[in-house]
């Protein structure tokens, strides 16, 4: 009887004082901590520096807390290894003040005495965030860009577009249209003026516009938004204009139909099997209309030059159209037909914007492939670097 009420007593110090029973002491506290407000940030980080236990090798790590003045107790924020002496804790109120603890860990997961900041911390908004400095220096570089080929441009020198076939088909689809003596049909899609596709799609419509004045060919543009009917009159009466044929411009061919989607699409269905146009234009932005308008313009025999930036309708478009500009072509189009120094600047620009990420991509794969090769903490730095303040 007294064997077994010896083995009981000991379990329960064994289930109360762990330590104890393993013969392990709790780690030593880290001393002198301190919270100091991140320099040039926006508002959201303190810094924390203390000084390690002392007298244990055997030490898991660190745990970081904090607390708001408000709030009633702790919460975990992070652990961190046992060579660290510094942390930033992220993702504060700059409208709050807050108390850090720091606390040792050892192997048997027990908890030193916390480390406590005595006086509350509030983080300050600075005039300058120097994490987003890579941010200025990138956005620098690419309004610099666009302003040197603004400028190049106006002084006259042939800044190189790449050939879209899509476009220089204009011409060729505009004269068949007058051979025949067939009409073109332009489609703007679906879209009202507060979509940049709208826009793009008019611009090209200037471009056909012209073309069909100087072949003296007809141009028919139905529109389901009578603020695109609006600014496609006015588009084609500018472009009658510069082609020297304001006579021959006639406003009710450029006309509205109706909001209503699919009543819009039978409508200019309806079109197509009427007068047959030689040449058909979708320019603008489409939905589930683009494959039954395109196959409607294919089985009259017309010329079909497509161009949307909906990634959806893009493949309805190859399929069943001549020509399809993709994406950002379609978006360039504007500055590949007209030719104007600002926008062909601008549109070099971006190209330089583009081998920016381009080479970003490159060196973060290459920094990721070398960090898990090498293991080597000088490479995993930079890649940290890389990712947290050029990326960020």
């Amino acid at each position: 009887m007294r064997a077994w009420t010896t083995a009981v007593a000991i379990g329960v110090v064994v289930g109360l004082f762990p330590s104890a029973a393993s013969g392990q002491a709790p780690p030593a506290s880290p001393t002198s901590l301190t919270a100091t407000d991140h320099p040039w940030d926006n508002g959201t980080r303190i810094d924390l520096v203390w000084s390690p236990s002392s007298g244990n090798s055997a030490l898991q790590g660190y745990i970081v807390r904090k607390k708001a003045v408000a709030d009633a107790a702790f919460t975990r924020v992070d652990a961190v290894p046992p060579a660290t002496s510094r942390f930033t804790v992220g993702d504060l109120s700059p409208e709050g003040s807050y108390l850090f603890e720091v606390t040792a860990v050892g192997q048997d997961n027990t908890e030193s005495s916390p480390a406590t900041t005595s006086t509350p911390v509030t983080p300050t908004i600075e005039w300058f965030d120097g994490t987003r400095v890579w941010f200025l220096v990138t956005m620098m570089t690419l309004c610099g860009a666009v302003v040197a080929f603004i400028r190049l441009a106006r002084k006259g020198t042939a800044l190189q577009v790449r050939k879209i076939a899509g476009l220089e088909a204009i011409d060729d689809a505009v004269g068949r249209a007058t051979e025949m003596g067939r009409p073109c049909l332009f489609v703007p899609g679906i879209g009202d003026m507060n979509d940049i596709q709208t826009i793009a799609g008019l611009s090209v419509l200037g471009r056909v516009a012209k073309t069909a004045a100087e072949y003296d060919a007809k141009i028919e543009v139905p529109t389901s938004k009578s603020l695109v009917m609006t600014a496609a009159r006015e588009t084609v009466q500018a472009a009658f204009l510069s082609a020297g044929r304001p006579d021959a411009y006639n406003a009710d061919a450029i006309y509205y139909v109706t909001d209503e989607q699919f009543g819009y699409v039978a409508a200019v269905q309806g079109t197509m099997v009427r007068e047959k146009p030689a040449a058909c234009f979708y320019m603008g932005s489409f939905f589930a209309e683009s494959l039954i308008l395109a196959e409607t313009g294919n089985s009259v025999g017309a010329i079909q030059v497509a161009g949307t930036a909906q990634p959806a309708q893009l493949p309805f478009f190859v399929a069943a159209c001549d020509y399809t500009l993709i994406g950002e072509e379609f978006f360039a189009a504007s500055a590949y037909l007209s030719g104007e120094p600002e926008q062909l600047g601008s549109l070099k620009g971006q190209d330089v914007g583009k081998l920016i990420v381009a080479a970003g991509i490159i060196a973060g794969v290459a920094l990721a492939t070398l960090a898990a090769l090498t293991g080597s903490p000088l490479v995993q730095s930079l890649m940290d670097y890389f990712t947290n303040r050029i990326l960020a």
